[in-house]
């Protein structure tokens, strides 16, 4: 009897590994690539185990073919720069946590993910596949770590931790950000400092050939800074003033820092400084009213970063329950002079190379994160024809569609509980 029960389990097992490494083909797609290759009309992608595994192919070799009649074919969308899964309802404390007074740039909100938020299958249905989540941090100008989290809603959709450190500069309500400023270069300047001072003492010890036993243990947050500084972890600055980003350039090329900057209102008036510095930033492309910070920014300024060389990535404006909208921001940046492929870079390759994961292409190794659209993806009537996240098909029903048909279907309950 045992002997039966062990076969039948290690049938259900090798049946659940077969579903998963079910090798698929999408044919006669338009696949938009994100890559050099461009735009590929009538072709093959042949993805398993979660990896693309041949573009095109001499023969087609899949246990499963989807015939995509022309349809396009990207990237899945990547968002940024929101608290998705951290916030379920805004304006009800005990469903967020995204901030703590006592967090600083040691703050990992991960743990507090929630993959099976209302939020997250909603943001599928706009095409959104991964996502960097990012804490608000606290009374520190350092408000934690980015973490990077697909949108499958499984309770393993962590793709990767402490991904980036954030700060936020610029405009105070209370003090000057003069400080602040003045506070980070201290700290960087301080950890340099001491990082040359451990260099040069392992080395004095290991020409004396003395025993290293005792050396300091850093305190976890001197490890992040000096990832920093080692260009192991990407600073996300959140800043818009020109004079900030100025200063930010400085910061970068005197501890060659890799540097990102969020929000960049006023980045017009420093393109050129920006893209000689190499500084990709991420910007909300319809926020387009002036501020004190930023008095320059327009529907224009993504047409215009790009054109000066600037790498940009898009991002919503707004709370995370906006995330489903960033393909027709990015459809407004079109109307504004921007290319659709430099749209969908903006919000795919881009994002994915300003946070060091490898995605957002649709290439031979590439993660398996593939969108099939029922028509441009930038225009407002196109819905998700088929979703993949990892190799893997994904529903984009939410609980909105699921109330929907609660409150549309005939039903014998009262009026209440149907219209």
């Amino acid at each position: 009897m045992k002997l039966f029960k062990s076969s039948i389990i290690a049938l259900a097992l090798a049946s659940a590994s077969s579903v998963y490494a079910e090798s698929i083909a999408i044919t006669n797609a338009t696949v938009h690539t994100v890559t050099e290759q461009g735009i590929l009309k009538n072709a093959t992608v042949v993805f398993n185990d979660g990896v693309i595994t041949a573009i095109n192919p001499e023969s087609i070799q899949a246990d499963s073919i989807i015939d995509a009649q022309g349809k396009i074919l990207t990237p899945g969308l990547i968002g940024s720069m929101n608290q998705l899964g951290l916030v379920e309802v805004s304006a009800v404390s005990r469903t967020r946590d995204a901030r703590d007074k006592k967090a600083d740039i040691t703050f990992d909100a991960s743990t507090a993910f929630n993959p099976k938020s209302a939020a997250i299958s909603y943001s599928r249905k706009g095409g959104i596949t991964t996502n960097v989540v990012t804490p608000n941090g606290g009374d520190s100008m350092f408000k934690g770590q980015a973490f990077i989290a697909d949108l499958s809603g499984e309770y393993d959709s962590i793709v990767e931790t402490n991904t980036a450190v954030l700060i936020d500069l610029g405009s105070k309500s209370k003090g000057s950000r003069a400080l602040e400023l003045q506070n980070l270069r201290h700290k960087l300047e301080d950890a340099d400092k001491a990082l040359a001072k451990a260099l040069a003492k392992a080395k004095k010890e290991t020409a004396a050939k003395k025993d290293k036993k005792d050396a300091k243990e850093p305190k976890r947050s001197e490890k992040i800074i000096n990832a920093l500084l080692a260009g192991e972890k990407p600073l996300i600055a959140y800043a818009d003033r020109a004079t900030d980003l100025l200063a930010l350039i400085q910061l970068k090329q005197d501890f060659n820092l890799d540097l990102v900057i969020s929000g960049a209102g006023d980045a017009v008036s420093v393109a050129s400084q920006l893209a000689k510095a190499e500084i990709p930033i991420i910007i909300a492309p319809i926020k387009n009213l002036p501020s004190f910070d930023a008095l320059h920014q327009s529907l224009k300024s993504a047409e215009t970063l790009i054109g000066a060389g600037v790498t940009v990535a898009f991002k919503v404006n707004g709370d995370t329950h906006n995330l489903y909208q960033l393909r027709f921001d990015a459809g407004i940046a079109v109307a504004n002079g921007v290319s659709k492929e430099q749209a969908l870079a903006a919000v795919t390759a881009n994002v994915a190379d300003a946070f060091n994961f490898d995605s957002g292409r649709i290439a031979v190794g590439k993660k398996a994160d593939l969108v099939l659209w029922s028509a441009d993806p930038f225009e407002l009537s196109t819905h998700v024809d088929k979703m993949w996240i990892d190799g893997v098909e994904h529903t984009t029903t939410s609980r909105q569609d699921a109330l929907r048909d609660r409150y549309t279907t005939s039903s014998d309950m009262p009026r209440a509980y149907t219209n």
